[in-house]
């Protein structure tokens, strides 16, 4: 057999095993269809935008005063659940949704950058005929969505409130930057142990158990993986310092939250955000990781709502 017809066996060969192993290692395995949504039982609704179907929960008084809240990188809207609930019985207008990529909202092959995910909110809140100002809430990854929103759209916002976020572009390393090989990757390696990891959200995920089995659901269908890769990437050319200017400029009140034993973002870096914008309310919550809504309830909904009532 001549050298080109090895050589061709053998990429033939290796093709074969590094689609096995894709097929092996990826999760997703269905679309996500009207169908699929008309079985799945969640309490909220559906609304169609501009870039696809948006899942969506609403709850509290119809003329409240509106509260939007942003879930993080990949956990979808029920993160949310505490702060849902207390905002409901307080009487506000309350709204959380699930991302675009994430939960049962559509996975749009687009480049989930800060102009995405504003149109998605922006749109949404179109749909629900939401007019005037609106108190918005971002933890983690949604602390970005949510500034950059708060950035561009400024007459929309009347607070805006950050727990534990997102607040600088993170390294990308040249594997998972390069075209064809990042996305493999990052399908095949950090895709399939997402569940699992999310434990280390927490500073005692002992009290939360049946947390990695309630985000599984999601990773089945399709474009998951890849919205979450694609946001990783554009969150990687962010521009924070940018972004923090703005809200400053148009004198935004801002209150930021964060768990003093974060382990994905630690406290420390509360100061680049206190530093960008002067003017922010600043809560340390003790005994709490990246998630204090959850870990620290009560005194997380005693801050916030404070906070709110002072702004209104």
């Amino acid at each position: 057999m001549s050298k080109m017809r090895w050589f061709l066996l053998a990429l033939v060969l290796a093709i074969a095993g590094f689609t096995g192993y894709y097929h092996d290692r990826n999760p997703e395995r269905r679309a996500l269809t009207t169908e699929v949504r008309e079985h799945d039982g969640s309490p909220g609704a559906y609304a169609t935008l501009s870039d696809g179907v948006t899942y969506y929960e609403a709850a509290g008084p119809a003329d409240g005063r509106v509260a939007v809240l942003v879930h993080g990188f990949s956990v979808p809207s029920y993160i949310w659940d505490p702060t849902f609930a207390a905002l409901r019985d307080a009487g506000y207008r309350v709204i959380r949704y699930d991302l675009f990529g994430r939960g049962m909202s559509d996975r749009p092959d687009a480049a989930y950058d800060g102009a995405f995910y504003d149109r998605q909110l922006d749109d949404l809140l179109k749909a629900l005929k939401v007019e005037g100002k609106i108190d918005l809430f971002g933890l983690s990854f949604g602390g970005y969505v949510s500034a950059h929103y708060a950035s561009t759209h400024p007459q929309r916002v009347r607070t805006l409130s950050l727990v534990d976020p997102s607040n600088s572009a993170p390294t990308v390393t040249w594997q998972f930057a390069t075209p064809w090989l990042g996305p493999y990757l990052f399908q095949t390696q950090a895709v399939p142990t997402m569940a699992d990891n999310q434990a280390s959200d927490f500073l005692h995920p002992e009290q939360f158990p049946g947390w990695a089995e309630r985000y599984r659901p999601q990773m089945q269908f399709y474009g998951f993986g890849r919205a979450l890769y694609r946001s990783r990437l554009s969150l990687s050319r962010e521009n924070f310092d940018a972004i923090y200017a703005s809200i400053a400029k148009a004198g935004t009140p801002v209150h930021l939250i964060w768990g003093k034993q974060d382990p994905v973002i630690p406290v420390a870096q509360a100061a680049h955000i206190r530093k960008a914008i002067p003017s922010t309310t600043y809560t340390e919550i003790d005994q709490s990781g990246h998630l204090p809504q959850m870990e620290q309830t009560a005194l997380f909904n005693q801050h916030m709502l404070a906070y709110l009532a002072a702004h209104p």
